[in-house]
């Protein structure tokens, strides 16, 4: 009886915690009531949170009426203020938090958690793993309790109560496949003649369960060596690889088919011989007036030389190509031409560097290297890309 009383102010301290976790939640978010988009993952916990409530509120009303029992039993009151207090505690906890749920705030998220930020799954969860601890507690304590008073009926009530169909069945099942235990009356009968220093070894059977799961390895054992050294079916480690090697490719062509044109001036490469020849076809069509049918330089500069004025790496060319530069007479490409034929364009310019045309255009900018790439201002103010 002590003990119960004693467990009771943990479940109060708990319980309130619980209330004012609840309470505090609920002032939080009570100023911010803005609509937000449904969140299923944030539903079911708040869902989960509310019936544990619930559970948590039987299980005091059941604690409630057998410690009433004992209490009448025993002649004393100070547990039925307790459980009071306990009662109180889980319906303002079951008030706030179903208060709490008809509050929707649009908090930053970090779609890590199902939508919900870390702070509100971490919330949710403590409260829900709270509420648990709370459930597991109360039900031992009505274990105890209803022990408590039913501990003679029990005793009364074994001598001529049958066993449940289902309890039959599983001692059944426990002595047949499971442990095959002999029973303590007939230990003498499998005891055997060892005897050392007064401790006296049993013939017990081993455990069938242990027994035929040894016999299923064995089988296992057999077809793993049909399947993988006699038939040659199964395959071994080295081919696995090799297979999902070519799984992981064929997923990346893939993964490229479906992001192609995913390009701009962070991530762009030159393009193969035939992007390069679509280029030339760009160039042919929207650039010659400028720059020469040769890339020798008209109004524009020559593209054949070293020099360059806004970087000649590949993103420089195609953050070129995409934004222009008007004060100096490049228009922007990007609304004509996509970023696949940008790239091809980029590349297609980059491929005539060092062909010499006859007529070339005097250099203009600074010499650029792709060992050594060189850096102007231009562009990085422009653009925040800092050209190679």
């Amino acid at each position: 009886m002590r003990n119960i009383l004693s467990s009771k102010k943990i479940t109060i301290t708990i319980l309130s915690f619980l209330s004012f976790l609840s309470f505090d939640l609920m002032a939080q978010t009570s100023n911010q009531v803005i609509v937000k988009p449904i969140n299923y993952l944030e539903i079911l916990l708040i869902i989960t949170a509310i019936v544990f409530v619930f559970v948590i509120w039987i299980l005091s009303q059941v604690l409630v009426t057998l410690s009433r029992s004992i209490l009448k039993k025993n002649q004393g009151n100070r547990l039925t203020k307790s459980l009071m207090l306990i009662l109180l505690s889980s319906v303002l906890s079951s008030v706030a938090q179903s208060q709490s749920t008809t509050i929707a705030t649009e908090l930053p998220r970090i779609n890590n958690y199902g939508g919900l930020s870390e702070m509100n799954f971490y919330a949710l969860a403590s409260v829900i793993g709270l509420e648990l601890i709370v459930i597991l507690f109360l039900s031992f304590m009505v274990k105890r309790a209803f022990r408590e008073l039913t501990e003679q009926a029990d005793a009364a009530l074994a001598t001529i109560r049958k066993p449940l169909k289902i309890t039959a069945l599983w001692n059944k099942i426990d002595k047949n496949w499971m442990t095959k235990a002999i029973p303590l009356e007939k230990e003498a009968d499998i005891l055997l003649d060892h005897d050392y220093d007064g401790i006296k070894e049993l013939d017990n059977a081993l455990p069938p369960w242990w027994k035929y799961g040894f016999y299923i390895t064995i089988v296992i054992a057999v077809i793993y060596i049909f399947n993988f050294h006699v038939w040659g079916i199964g395959k071994n480690p080295e081919q696995e690889y090799a297979e999902e090697m070519l799984e992981g490719k064929r997923i990346e062509e893939l993964y490229k088919a479906k992001t192609k044109n995913l390009v701009d001036e962070n991530n762009v490469i030159i393009s193969d011989a035939a992007g390069i020849e679509t280029g030339k076809i760009l160039y042919t069509q929207s650039c010659v007036a400028c720059h020469g049918t040769k890339g020798e330089g008209g109004i524009g500069p020559n593209l054949t030389d070293e020099f360059w004025i806004h970087g000649g790496a590949m993103n420089n060319i195609y953050n070129t190509l995409k934004i222009g530069y008007p004060e100096k007479g490049m228009q922007s490409w990007q609304t004509m031409f996509s970023p696949v034929q940008l790239k091809n364009l980029a590349s297609f310019v980059k491929s005539i560097k060092g062909t010499n045309p006859p007529n070339g255009k005097a250099p203009q900018g600074i010499i650029f290297s792709d060992e050594k790439k060189s850096v102007t201002d231009s562009s990085s103010k422009k653009t925040g890309v800092t050209p190679q």
